[in-house]
């Protein structure tokens, strides 16, 4: 490939990400990545209700695919940077555009979930970091011993500590209102836009949003009403 092909093609590309139109689908991608994430990762999490073997098999499976873990862990933090750059830049020249703002400011066409998207990203951020902290590192560990290679004692312990049950929920409902605007955004950003689909679509991303909710926040109430021992 010659010098003057590679140029255009970087011009390209460069281009496209400076583009708003080029940012959103980012969004959208790197959103679709995080997304299957964040359903792999719930169906792993619900093995906890099959016991302990069953949940540590599940952990040390993981760690038996080592180069595939970590192919699969520098695409995700990619994602994430990605998505997080994008946002902000965004966000950045919306407020560029209007720099004054409303008088009155009045959420007409947008829902809740969508005017919190920008403050609730960081805190989720904030929230992973602290869980990598405690149940794969078990640098941050309250309440107890972390033991290496027993992930289910971990979890259990960890959530017995009634904080960090209460700071995981909050933020998997955060998550809730994230997936919600972002599920149905991500098929706006790639163009799937039509008022006989969108609202089947708002539908089905509170639905999923729920389900997934739920999912999670099941695992500390569990421990902490001792049904998961």
């Amino acid at each position: 490939m010659s010098t003057t092909a590679v140029s255009l093609r970087a011009n390209r590309v460069v281009g496209f990400w400076d583009s708003t139109n080029g940012k959103k689908v980012v969004m959208a991608i790197t959103g679709a990545i995080l997304f299957l994430f964040v359903i792999g990762h719930l169906a792993g999490n619900l093995q906890i209700y099959e016991g302990p073997v069953r949940f540590n098999g599940y952990a040390h499976f993981l760690h038996t695919v080592g180069e595939l873990l970590w192919t699969v862990r520098v695409i995700l933090i990619a994602s994430v940077i990605l998505h997080i750059t994008a946002t902000v830049q965004l966000a950045l020249r919306k407020k560029r555009a209007r720099p004054i703002g409303y008088s009155r400011k009045q959420a007409i066409a947008s829902s809740y979930a969508s005017r919190t998207m920008y403050w609730s990203g960081p805190i989720l951020l904030a929230f992973v970091i602290f869980h990598l902290l405690q149940f794969t590192a078990g640098y941050i560990h309250p309440g107890s011993q972390f033991i290496e290679g027993d992930v289910y004692h971990n979890v259990v312990a960890g959530f017995r500590v009634w904080w960090v049950s209460v700071w995981y929920i909050f933020s998997m409902l955060l998550l809730g209102f994230h997936l919600r605007h972002g599920i149905w955004s991500m098929f706006q950003s790639i163009g799937f836009n039509h008022p006989r689909h969108t609202p089947i679509l708002k539908v089905a991303a509170l639905v999923i949003a729920i389900v997934i909710v739920l999912g999670y926040i099941s695992i500390p109430v569990s421990v902490l009403l001792g049904i998961v021992k």
